[in-house]
């Protein structure tokens, strides 16, 4: 006779393979329907982003299926993002689950096209997300998420003024482009700079997120302490070239959030290679070679991936469609959504173990 514990049973040996747990344990098998030779269920995965959903579900197909009896396997895939755990000297964003920074040593490596591109493939994949343009000197995130001529709104609440964030693309986004002139400078010290940053972690209406990424600005300095002593972090990821100086700066990146007590999710390495659009088969080591892998292995950090360089990466952050929407099946997009795959991964694991 077929019944839920005996489903149960066959399943535990299956686990999930980051976490190295069984999905029954780890209470991912719900809902077991049992109508003659028909089982199914829900696999309730760590993340939409999951990576290997395609092979767990495949692993639980072949374990029910053993049982005598049984003619076919259904599985209901949804997600439950776990929640960061939280810090007693750090103040959490309710209804916000796991907060990561997208970080570098220096400008220019592409650190806003990685952050707005991971936080737009989050958001296809089924996450709830949001994004802070921490950048406050060079806001550039509402260009390429296509809100540049965006109006946000402050609303009144009995806990004060909070900030309506900008939506497209599925990601809610504050930037200080939404409150100052176009060609307007930011000419502030440091604590201005530390009060808007709280500002946009605490007076924000950002409901329920399962990510909330934050584009820092590059370097080392106030934005990237205020941050880590402020919230609880899931974790950061360093972004940088495969070109020597840019990877000396993202050490002390690096260096600094771990100093800090913020886990380092890995390094991206942008621009690895560039593809002519004329000869896509072809691939130019323009900035060098095996830099971010190298750098990665020295310091004990996973490689989350190399994303080349394209043409459609800057067109589409020109015209505010990121590459992910705009060519999803490019090198490039496939790449950014295999990146944003793993950094879910990984806070995952990071919350449950």
């Amino acid at each position: 006779m077929l019944d839920i514990n005996t489903v149960l049973e066959v399943l535990r040996p299956v686990q999930d393979p980051e976490l190295q747990k069984s999905l029954v344990e780890l209470n991912m098998i719900r809902n077991i329907q049992i109508k003659g030779g028909e089982i199914s269920f829900t696999l309730v995965l760590t993340t939409p982003a999951c990576p290997l959903r395609e092979f767990i579900v495949e692993d639980c197909q072949k374990a029910v299926k053993q049982l005598p009896g049984v003619e076919t396997v259904v599985v209901d895939v949804t997600a439950e993002t776990p929640q960061q755990k939280a810090l007693p000297d750090r103040q959490g964003i309710p209804g916000v689950k796991n907060i990561l920074a997208i970080s570098s040593g220096k400008g220019g490596v592409g650190k806003s096209t990685v952050a707005v591109n991971v936080a737009v493939a989050l958001a296809r994949m089924g996450a709830k997300v949001g994004l802070i343009d921490a950048d406050i000197y060079g806001p550039n995130d509402p260009t390429m998420l296509g809100l540049a001529d965006a109006q946000v709104v402050v609303q009144q609440s009995p806990q004060g003024e909070f900030l309506e964030p900008a939506f497209n693309h599925g990601v809610k986004l504050v930037s200080m482009a939404f409150l100052i002139d176009k060609d307007q400078p930011v000419i502030w010290r440091g604590p201005m700079l530390n009060g808007v940053i709280r500002q946009f972690l605490y007076q924000v209406n950002w409901g329920e997120l399962d990510y909330l990424l934050v584009d820092m600005p590059p370097g080392t300095g106030d934005a990237q302490l205020t941050l880590a002593q402020a919230v609880p972090m899931s974790g950061v990821v360093i972004v940088t070239t495969p070109q020597l100086v840019s990877l000396l700066d993202s050490r002390k990146g690096l260096k600094m959030f771990q100093q800090l007590g913020v886990s380092v999710l890995g390094i991206v390495e942008n621009m690895s290679y560039f593809i002519p659009p004329d000869a896509p088969e072809k691939k130019y080591d323009i900035f060098g070679s095996g830099g971010g892998a190298k750098t990665a292995q020295e310091l004990g950090v996973p490689l989350l991936g190399s994303i080349p360089l394209e043409m459609p990466v800057r067109e589409g952050g020109d015209i505010g469609v990121p590459i992910v929407i705009s060519d999803p099946n490019s090198a490039a997009a496939l790449e950014l959504t295999a990146i944003a795959q793993r950094i879910a991964g990984k806070v995952s694991v990071f919350a449950l173990t």
